[in-house]
């Protein structure tokens, strides 16, 4: 607490002589020195705080969202509370990034050691999400290699991480005058448009065709009529006929959220009375929807460069506000015009909206941290933005769900986790 409180009560702190130890994604679960600097660290602890605060509502929303659907994701278009989690850790992954990697003295070490923990992020979520830990519904472990699933919330992450990483590395014009920081950035905004134009130029200019899919619980085979370009519902948007046929549709996501639809509900009560592709697999973390996620972590280093360039806390909040509310206003024009607010799919007006509601929430968490050092309010999710990898791996991929399920009474049915989703979920 000592180190962290010239920051909090100075205004004229300069970051370039910080050498921040966040963990800058979910890869990191302790204190970082990085290998390239050597100065002293210091914590921004407003970054530990959000991703804590992210850790704490995927939690919320997970186990909440069953029994108060309003907070779970939206089936479809629209947003819900839990729609906004994954980007605010793709948001904190970019804001870290760019203090993390603000001095780059050799670019190939520090481009061989981001690849390498990407790598290990992409496998962690395999393992995790892949479907070897089977959770509540069957005490058994191992996975058919057939049904893998090769694509999850930490896959995401790494994709996101990587990209941002990159850019950040090699993308900046260093010849730039410090005090025209943003000039100094602007292939990292050609990166965004960039992204943005391939994701729209696939989403409406691909050709769904007809397909076909069956299910191994019935045996049936099922037929989705499209024949059709630009479509963007559950059964005909390219995102899917992308990762149909590139990931495989026996790896994609088998609940996928849009069974909550009106017309996909329907089949509990007459399962043939119900569209075709309410029983298909759908990836919400698929290949096409990754490009948008990546966006939202380059979004992000704009944030953190703002918070290693400018040293006045009036400076950096009137930044962060000015390009917060410019994406939202951008965000809920684009779709008014007609492109929804879609998280399965990670529409560019969700990716804007939805950054700039990170925005705006870091620029709360930062004054209420950084700025008047309420730590004392905000600790327990400073706690979980430090231990954020660990946390994820023990409570949201179902590990400490597993193991108290482990102990019953007589019968493997009579556990604490069966009897409260028994009692509670279910009633």
């Amino acid at each position: 607490m000592a180190d962290f409180e010239p920051l909090v009560r100075r205004r004229d702190v300069d970051v370039e002589d910080q050498q921040p130890v966040v963990e800058h994604h979910l890869i990191e679960s302790k204190k970082i020195a990085s290998p390239i600097i050597k100065s002293k660290t210091v914590r921004v602890a407003s970054l530990d705080v959000f991703r804590g605060l992210s850790v704490f509502l995927m939690m919320l929303v997970d186990y909440g969202g069953t029994v108060f659907p309003i907070i779970g994701h939206s089936p479809w278009n629209g947003v819900h509370l839990a729609d906004f989690v994954m980007p605010f850790f793709l948001f904190v992954a970019g804001v870290s990034l760019a203090i993390v990697y603000k001095k780059v003295p050799d670019r190939s070490e520090a481009t061989s050691k981001v690849v390498v923990r990407a790598l290990k992020l992409f496998f962690i979520g395999i393992l995790l999400q892949g479907g070897y830990l089977h959770g509540i519904t069957s005490m058994t472990y191992g996975v058919d290699i057939e049904k893998i699933r090769w694509l999850g919330i930490l896959q995401r992450i790494a994709i996101a991480y990587l990209v941002g990483a990159l850019c950040e590395i090699w993308l900046q014009c260093r010849r730039c005058r410090r005090e025209c920081f943003a000039k100094n950035y602007i292939w990292h905004w050609c990166a965004v448009l960039l992204i943005c134009a391939v994701y729209l130029g696939l989403l409406y200019g691909l050709y769904v065709p007809d397909w076909k899919f069956s299910l191994a619980t019935d045996g049936n085979i099922y037929e989705v009529k499209c024949s059709v370009r630009g479509d963007l519902g559950p059964a005909c948007n390219s995102a899917g006929m992308i990762d149909r046929y590139i990931l495989g549709i026996n790896h994609l996501y088998q609940k996928p959220v849009y069974k909550n639809l009106k017309e996909c509900k329907m089949t509990y009560a007459d399962p043939r009375s119900a569209p075709s592709w309410c029983f298909a697999p759908f990836d919400p973390e698929g290949i096409l929807s990754s490009l948008t996620a990546a966006a939202s972590c380059i979004i992000g280093l704009q944030y953190g460069h703002v918070l290693v360039q400018l040293q006045d806390h009036k400076d950096r909040l009137y930044n962060w506000s000015l390009f917060s509310f410019s994406l939202l206003a951008l965000g809920f024009f684009l779709s008014c015009m007609g492109m929804p607010l879609n998280k399965p799919l990670y529409t560019v007006s969700y990716l804007l909206v939805t950054s700039g509601s990170s925005g705006i929430t870091f620029c709360i968490l930062y004054i209420l941290v950084d700025v008047y050092g309420w730590r004392s309010v905000t600790g327990v999710f400073e706690w979980m933005g430090k231990h954020a990898l660990s946390i994820f791996i023990l409570v949201t991929s179902n590990i400490a769900i597993i193991v108290i399920q482990g102990f019953y009474w007589r019968d493997p049915q009579n556990n604490l986790i069966h009897l409260i989703v028994s009692r509670v979920v279910h009633k």
